[in-house]
């Protein structure tokens, strides 16, 4: 069964992310699927540093991982996301596959809320740009 994503990137296990055990540290699925979120909204037009800039803070409110198979040195993972929306959060939900054969290795949530000038609040940038990448996905499965 293929799902869509709206979005993945491809990584290879660096032998400084592995611990004692050869494998994957948790802590690092955290930066693996920060970065991959990041990639996203950069392929998007969306910056974190400009947004920055501009008072406004995409920030992590809850993270949830689930580790089902590790990884090890030198395997290749392919990162996926979508992103929805749920009232003021931004939803990311997120999976990791070993390659070649896409067995699942984590799955994680992480719920974003904006903070503009100090402030809890939604972005309409993000809220338009949500509901676009929401409706490309469902026009794909069609």
């Amino acid at each position: 069964m293929k799902q869509n994503y709206m979005f993945q990137l491809e990584f290879k296990v660096r032998d400084y992310e592995c611990d004692l055990q050869g494998i994957v540290n948790n802590a690092n699925y955290q930066h693996f699927y920060e970065h991959t979120r990041h990639e996203f909204l950069l392929a998007n037009d969306i910056s974190f540093a400009q947004l920055h800039d501009e008072g406004v803070e995409l920030v992590v409110a809850r993270a949830t991982m689930a580790f089902k198979t590790p990884l090890h040195s030198r395997e290749s993972f392919l990162s996926v996301l979508n992103m929805r929306q749920e009232g003021m959060r931004y939803i990311f939900d997120q999976k990791i596959f070993r390659l070649p054969d896409m067995v699942l290795c984590n799955s994680a949530r992480f719920d974003s809320v904006a903070t503009i000038h100090g402030k809890l609040g939604t972005l309409p940038l993000l809220d338009d740009f949500v509901k676009r990448m929401t409706e490309k996905q469902n026009d794909e499965k069609v």
